[in-house]
């Protein structure tokens, strides 16, 4: 990998490799702009997650918690594996991810 080039890939193109180990990647079929929102709105939840645990406040933390997962089953890298679903089921699933996080 070089850099800027971005993570390594399985040869398939389903899994990045990070460190040896693998994570599955971001639905390809993803418009850009709705990627990059969903990105957005993840890192968000994740620095949700940081300020609830500082503050030791538990329902902030689940809560936001609960947007990651929104945010990463959106984006295909949790749930139903993206590669098995059909056109319309993927569409459908990230545009719900960004109805329930834009919501």
């Amino acid at each position: 990998m070089t850099s800027g080039s971005g993570p390594e890939h399985t040869p398939d193109g389903r899994y990045v490799v990070v460190g040896g180990r693998r994570w599955r990647a971001t639905d390809p079929d993803i418009p850009p702009e709705a990627a990059a929102r969903l990105r957005s709105l993840l890192m968000a939840a994740r620095r949700a997650v940081g300020a609830a645990r500082r503050e030791h406040d538990v329902q902030a933390e689940r809560d936001a918690r609960a947007r990651v997962h929104t945010a990463k089953v959106a984006l295909g890298e949790r749930g139903e594996p993206w590669w098995e679903q059909n056109a319309a089921e993927r569409k459908a699933r990230w545009s719900r991810g960004l109805e329930a996080l834009d919501g």
